[in-house]
C-alpha cells in the first residue's frame, strides 16, 4: 500500500512525512520511558525533566501541524504507514501467503532475458 503525500503541495507531504514519524518517534521515546518509570531506574527529578521533555516536543508538533494546515497530511502519512507495518507483520506472521503473493508476482512478472557474459 503506497504512502499518500499530498502531491498538490509537495512542501506540505514531506513536512507531513517528516511530523509524522517524529510522532511515531515520540510515541516510542514515551513507551520506553514508562517502562524506565515502572522499573523505577529514572529518579523523580528525571521523571520531571522527560515529562516536561516530552509535553514540549508534542506540544511543538501540534503548533507545527496548524500553523503549516498539514493535520490531514499527517494523518494519511500515519494511516498509510500503519497499512505497510500491518501487511509486514501479517506477512511475517503468514509466510505461506507471502509465498503465494511471491509466485503470484513472479508469473505475472514479463520474461527476463538473461545477460550472456561476454
Amino acid at each position: 500500500m503506497p504512502i499518500r503525500i499530498d502531491e498538490k503541495n509537495l512542501k506540505k507531504g514531506v513536512l507531513g512525512l517528516v511530523v509524522a514519524l517524529v510522532e511515531i518517534i515520540t510515541e516510542l521515546l514515551e513507551k520506553q520511558a514508562i517502562l524506565r518509570i515502572e522499573n523505577e531506574s529514572l529518579n523523580d527529578e528525571e521523571i520531571e525533566r522527560l515529562g516536561e521533555a516530552l509535553a514540549d516536543l508534542n506540544e511543538a508538533l501540534e503548533t507545527i501541524k496548524a500553523d503549516n494546515n498539514i493535520e490531514d497530511t499527517v494523518e494519511s502519512v500515519r494511516c498509510g504507514l500503519d497499512e505497510v507495518v500491518d501487511d509486514v507483520v501479517d506477512k511475517l506472521m503468514n509466510p505461506s501467503r507471502w509465498a503465494k503473493e511471491v509466485e503470484k508476482h513472479d508469473r505475472n512478472r514479463p520474461c527476463e532475458i538473461p545477460l550472456l557474459d561476454s
